[in-house]
């Protein structure tokens, strides 16, 4: 017998859909097969950094977060002095404006670095309109040459950061420069056109070198990307046009500082903001939305996909709500749940993360969950499964890098072990990182090696107390609307703010709002209907935040309120 059925999904904004399902036999839903795909990416803007999050199913999948006052990130181009050279790493420190020099190895100066060499002692003469193909023909850098007979200290050069500063290692610098676009990479001194390996028909790869060989201009070379696969030639072309622009206005910037004689280093070209660079890789025409909280963060994004995509352009929203972004689309509870030290999958199995100084290590437990009454191999395999599963989520969502070590549970069978291996294989298809996957060895552990620019996503999802400060003794609890209401008399009769937004812990704001003659009724009836309340689930039991209509924090002196 078949069934159909008619849903009703609730989606944002109001809106609902429905959705015909197709049951076969018994009208038990544990016989639907039913696959609903969604992708949504949510930005939360705040005064001290922004956080990105891409959900899949609405499962959270990465998380992205950058302070805005950090200036350092991968992409950026400086002209810089060489401080130190170390003849015995081959290598220099470079001071780029960070706390801790940055690294230069010798063999990442390019083969082309003669070049660019040439080209800024062009510029450092006053030659106007220098171009690249002025340059002439320079020999390649020598691969086993030494960096004291190459590079002095105090000369100047043109770096760009290729990996974050991590723990107490400063940024890692190349010389060999290149603009990442959504289609295609500029590398300036070079000639050479390459194609992603991953573009797999040889038709469709001769026609993007020709067609790149065609508009790309003398002294640049182009790595063509996966997503240009069958992109028209106007489409190349003006991201072609785009990232010269980037180039001139690189070059603009050094011709500038020479002729102003600033102090080195200088920031020559820096990287679009971390929200428009993890959307210049990410962006997917199938996205069904992108939520901003900020309207310059929205203008921002809104335009880049306008740029990339115009047909795409109305996904992107601004959100107006009053409760927090990350709250209303759930994402906050998933980071609580998804990035502690112990993380739960299925049936009570979970994953121990540990972080070292060299590697990861991941141990595998199976918890409390049932035995399968097919045996302890059965079991195992069915634990180990999941966890590739989940592994495979978390070294994304953490942006995990380096070594992995993960220990799962042992099986006996050789087809066992091979089954977990292709599993695991074939999750991290997804993954845009490097990486690379080994077989488990004879004492049941897999290594991962995955790349790593960046810090891995570190989230203390632990709450101190905000009340005690260590101490564990407070007032009594049942004080705390107490607390809060002399707040709320010193806003609206000292200091004249009569309209406001007040945050707390979900359970607190449920206690607050129960009822029809509620707490926050008696508030409103007494100072004025101004005062709303609204839950937070990042703030612990007794935090609380005040807000003005501009979404401007009040600072209220909190600390010494429960003590």
């Amino acid at each position: 017998m078949i069934t159909r059925l008619l849903v009703l999904f609730y989606l944002n904004e109001g809106s609902w859909c429905t959705v015909n399902i197709l049951m076969c036999g018994q009208t038990t839903f544990e016989r639907i097969i039913f696959i609903f795909m969604t992708s949504e990416v949510i930005v939360d803007v705040t005064k001290k950094d922004i956080s990105i999050a891409l959900l899949e199913d609405k499962r959270l999948v990465e998380y992205q977060r950058e302070g805005r006052s950090e200036h350092f990130s991968v992409g950026n181009i400086y002209l810089a002095k060489v401080r130190k050279l170390m003849p015995g790493l081959n290598a220099c420190f470079v001071n780029v404006g960070f706390e801790r020099d940055a690294f230069l190895h010798y063999l990442d100066l390019g083969t082309r670095y003669h070049a660019q060499e040439k080209y800024l002692q062009l510029i450092a003469d006053g030659r106007r309109n220098v171009t690249l193909d002025k340059v002439g023909k320079q020999p390649d850098l020598d691969k086993d040459g030494s960096i004291q007979n190459t590079l002095k200290v105090g000369q100047e050069i043109l770096v760009q950061i290729v990996k974050e500063p991590i723990n107490t290692k400063g940024p890692r610098l190349t010389s060999e420069l290149s603009f990442a676009g959504r289609f295609l990479v500029l590398i300036p001194f070079s000639e050479k056109i390459s194609v992603s390996s991953k573009i797999k028909s040889g038709a469709e790869r001769t026609r993007l070198k020709q067609l790149i060989q065609s508009i790309k201009p003398k002294g640049f070379g182009v790595i063509i990307r996966t997503v240009a696969e069958n992109m028209r030639v106007a489409e190349l072309d003006n991201e072609m046009r785009i990232l010269l622009k980037r180039w001139e206005n690189t070059i603009a910037k050094v011709k500038q500082t020479r002729r102003e004689a600033l102090t080195l280093p200088q920031l020559a070209y820096e990287e679009t903001s971390r929200t428009v660079a993890l959307l210049r890789d990410l962006f997917n025409p199938s996205y069904e939305n992108i939520y901003v909280n900020d309207q310059t963060v929205f203008n921002e994004v809104r335009n880049y996909v306008s740029l990339i995509a115009p047909e795409c352009k109305d996904i992107v929203k601004l959100y107006k709500g009053v409760v927090p972004i990350f709250d209303n689309f759930s994402v906050t509870k998933q980071i609580k749940t998804s990035l502690g030290r112990t993380v739960t999958y299925k049936h009570g199995a979970y994953l121990i993360i540990e972080q070292t100084e060299a590697l990861h290590v991941v141990d595998v437990n199976s918890g409390n969950r049932s035995k399968s009454s097919e045996g302890q191999e059965v079991n195992a395999l069915d634990v180990n499964l999941g966890a590739a599963d989940e592994l495979a989520r978390q070294l994304r969502l953490r942006d995990m890098g380096g070594i992995i070590v993960v220990d799962f549970i042992d099986m006996n069978l050789p087809e066992n072990r091979q089954k977990l291996y292709e599993r695991m294989v074939e999750n991290m298809r997804k993954d845009r990182a490097k990486h690379s996957i080994l077989p488990l060895s004879k004492f049941g552990l897999m290594q991962i090696t995955r790349q790593r620019v960046r810090p891995v996503m570190d989230v203390n999802v632990e709450e101190t107390c905000p009340t005690c400060g260590g101490t564990g003794k407070i007032k009594p609890s049942i004080l705390f609307t107490d607390s809060l209401e002399t707040k709320i008399d010193t806003l609206v009769n000292k200091l004249g703010i009569k309209r406001f937004r007040l945050y707390v812990h979900p359970f607190v704001a449920a206690y607050i709002n129960q009822g029809f003659f509620s707490i926050k009724r008696r508030w409103q009836m007494k100072y004025g209907m101004g005062v709303r309340v609204y839950p937070n689930q990042k703030l612990a039991y007794l935090q609380y935040a005040f807000y003005n209509t501009n979404g401007e924090e009040i600072l209220m002196n909190q600390h010494n309120d429960m003590k």
